[in-house]
């Protein structure tokens, strides 16, 4: 016989769907940060399982130790680029209204020369453009002393909390991964550390790769720049290597924007030397520095990565910028696991059934699971 729905049960299951989804959708910026902490904790675990296995010293001290070059490497990056880079973007922003009055006139110039741009154009007199820059917009912040104060401390709280969850997720893993593989039920964990160990090893890539990555287009580009006598060389390299976090629209504004600063003062020649000095860098690193450093563990499609991105900064913003490829990983390797292996390709979700009357020595202590399908 049919067994019959019961129409009242499933009323509840999608009553507290939706309150589940209100909710995680209420503490959205919460596990944003928990996520930072779980990529932070994994970049520290890269450093102190390869100190603990290849010099074998206790975990403790292989983590003091990846804490210590971690803070090294800030320190040195911060005295050795900051400063520059501050003097240079400070001068870029004083020149920035000056330079778009030049691509203005440049502009009225071109319009004056053929009609149908002029009808295109308000040809009128160029002025001085008046921008905000953000010294000005920071100083706004003084106005008021205790906003400002308050949103200083709820950084750092923010950037501590980070720290300590990754420093503690690093130092005992085990006690987050078994009370996570506690919570599914037996016929399902050994699926789930399985989704664990792979995203535990992707994440590793990407984070390795990234880093590695943004150092190579970084030094690549403050060279060519450099060399082709771009202003703020420096001040465009760190430019270019942070925001290749950014899949696509990173490596399209890294490469536009220098050019569009030479483009008054040298001419178009000169801008397009910029612009194709930029795809070739990015071509060298997608193609051939991008796969050696990923050891082919990260497969991610560009639509998909572009996706990623205008999905993320739709909902969380300017740091969901920072997250959306990591973000797209992993939600690519649940899928891939839960739904493509388990429901499409028909391999199920329970243990194979022994048959009957067959015993194994692990049953009588019920200290055995079998595996899965």
């Amino acid at each position: 016989m049919a067994r019959v729905r019961n129409p009242f049960g499933l009323f509840v299951a999608i009553l507290v769907t939706i309150l589940v989804l209100l909710f995680i959708k209420s503490i959205a910026d919460i596990l944003l940060l928990f996520f930072i902490a779980v990529l932070f904790s994994l970049y520290l675990h890269a450093i102190t399982d390869f100190l603990e296995q290849r010099l074998d010293v206790p975990r403790v001290v292989g983590l003091s130790a990846a804490l210590i070059f971690t803070l090294i490497a800030v320190g040195a990056l911060v005295a050795l680029i900051v400063p520059p880079v501050l003097r240079q973007t400070q001068d870029l922003l004083i020149a920035l209204p000056g330079l778009l009055v030049q691509w203005q006139q440049a502009l009225i110039d071109l319009a004056s020369d053929y009609p149908l741009i002029g009808q295109l154009v308000e040809t009128t007199n160029p002025r001085p453009l008046e921008l905000d820059s953000p010294l000005a917009t920071l100083g706004q912040y003084f106005t008021n002393l205790f906003p400002y104060l308050y949103s200083v401390l709820h950084l750092l709280i923010l950037l501590v909390s980070v720290v300590v969850m990754g420093v503690y997720m690093t130092l005992r893993p085990s006690v987050y991964e078994t009370g996570f593989i506690r919570l599914l039920p037996p016929v399902h964990r050994d699926l789930g550390r399985d989704i664990l160990r792979e995203l535990s090893i992707t994440l590793r890539a990407w984070i390795v790769g990234q880093l590695l990555a943004m150092v190579f287009l970084g030094v690549l580009t403050w060279i060519g720049l450099l060399i082709l006598q771009v202003p703020y060389a420096l001040a465009f390299a760190v430019f270019t290597g942070v925001v290749v976090v950014v899949p696509f629209f990173g490596t399209l504004v890294s490469t536009v924007l220098p050019a569009l600063f030479v483009l008054g003062s040298h001419g178009l020649l000169h801008a397009l030397l910029v612009v194709l000095l930029g795809v070739v860098i990015h071509l060298i690193e997608a193609n051939l520095v991008h796969p050696m450093i990923m050891e082919r563990q990260v497969h991610l499609p560009p639509v998909l990565s572009i996706l990623s991105v205008l999905v993320m900064a739709e909902l969380l913003g300017p740091i969901g910028l920072l997250v959306a490829v990591p973000t797209l990983a992993t939600v690519m390797v649940v899928v891939r696991r839960l739904y493509v292996e388990r429901i499409l390709e028909g391999r199920g979700f329970r243990r194979k059934l022994r048959p009957p009357g067959a015993r194994m020595p692990a049953e009588r202590t019920g200290a055995a699971e079998t595996a899965e399908v």
